[in-house]
């Protein structure tokens, strides 16, 4: 009879060789300089002073040298190359909702990897970062494909400790350890309380926190959702429980008026957050656990590459 520690490292290995069998393919076929055309330019070096010329964009101007020197003087920066990714993944209790083939968690998990093949096929670092209402495992950037197969294997295997959520909490850590300007990808399904227990509005503070780490970094907020969430299917009286309180209430699903609040509500709340976001200039896109992942973070490549085209 087979060990149960030997069979389920064989289950972590077969699982994180699908899945990187499946993103080493999506990288190739599918988002191939996609991912370099939107992020490229990012980050930008000092490297010297030169004697103004025709043509040169006067923002570029170096005044100090300028009046120093009598003659105007400009400053050229020289392209970094080498990109920081950062993916902050929340693994709260609400991810483990899914009522398809596929968990919200499991669906995150797997941008998650695309993402870490993509940086890695493009010769950048990738840090991940795990979070629920607390720290849960931080992995600081690094290269190489084992880094980036030990990054999978945690956002696959990690059992989180807490079941609530802080969004808060993981974009703190975030500014407090990157002190150079990276791309933090914020991978949740951005189920947040209005109010927490000290009535302080936690929609508020979120926002505000968004705000700085947009301010440091190149933020992008990656939401997921499954299509219940919006639309509740009509199976009369059925008793729902809160994965992160355990609060359980009992709902006629097949009310008309509850069948039209509750979709009502749902969009604006979602609607309302990507308007937060765009007004804030942050970056976003949303996929369900039944749609293709792939095909909306190529969406967002290109709808970045466009808009730098402008």
């Amino acid at each position: 009879m087979d060990d149960p520690d030997q069979e389920f490292t064989r289950e972590i290995l077969r699982k994180v060789r699908q899945i990187e069998i499946r993103s080493n393919r999506l990288v190739s076929e599918a988002l191939a300089g996609s991912y370099h055309s939107a992020f490229k330019g990012q980050g930008i070096d000092f490297e010297e002073v030169r004697e103004y010329q025709p043509g040169d964009e006067v923002r570029s101007i170096d005044w100090n040298v300028t009046a120093k020197m009598g003659l105007p003087f400009v400053k050229q920066y020289r392209e970094e190359r080498e990109l920081t990714i950062v993916l902050a993944i929340d693994i709260s209790d609400s991810g483990t909702w899914g009522s398809g083939d596929r968990t919200k968690r499991e669906k995150l998990a797997e941008l998650g990897a695309l993402l870490a093949f993509s940086a890695n096929k493009n010769g950048d670092k990738v840090g991940l970062l795990l979070f629920s209402d607390q720290v849960e495992k931080y992995l600081p950037p690094a290269k190489g494909q084992k880094h980036v197969l030990r990054v999978l294997r945690e956002i696959l295997f990690h059992q989180n400790l807490s079941k609530k959520t802080d969004l808060n909490e993981g974009l703190r850590f975030v500014n407090r350890v990157m002190r150079r300007r990276a791309v933090v990808f914020l991978l949740s399904d951005f189920i947040i309380p209005e109010y927490d227990s000290k009535e302080e509005s936690v929609q508020e503070l979120f926002l505000k926190e968004l705000s700085t780490t947009r301010s440091k970094h190149d933020l992008v907020c990656c939401q997921v959702f499954d299509k219940i969430e919006i639309e509740i299917p009509r199976v009369g009286r059925v008793c729902f429980e809160d994965a992160e309180t355990g609060e359980i209430i009992l709902i006629n699903t097949s009310n008309k008026t509850f069948q039209k609040q509750y979709q009502e509500n749902a969009l604006t709340t979602q609607d309302t957050l990507v308007r937060q976001m765009r007004r804030r200039g942050i970056d976003n896109f949303q996929f369900s656990t039944d749609s293709d992942y792939a095909k909306a973070l190529q969406g967002f490549f290109q709808t970045r590459v466009n808009r730098r085209g402008r």
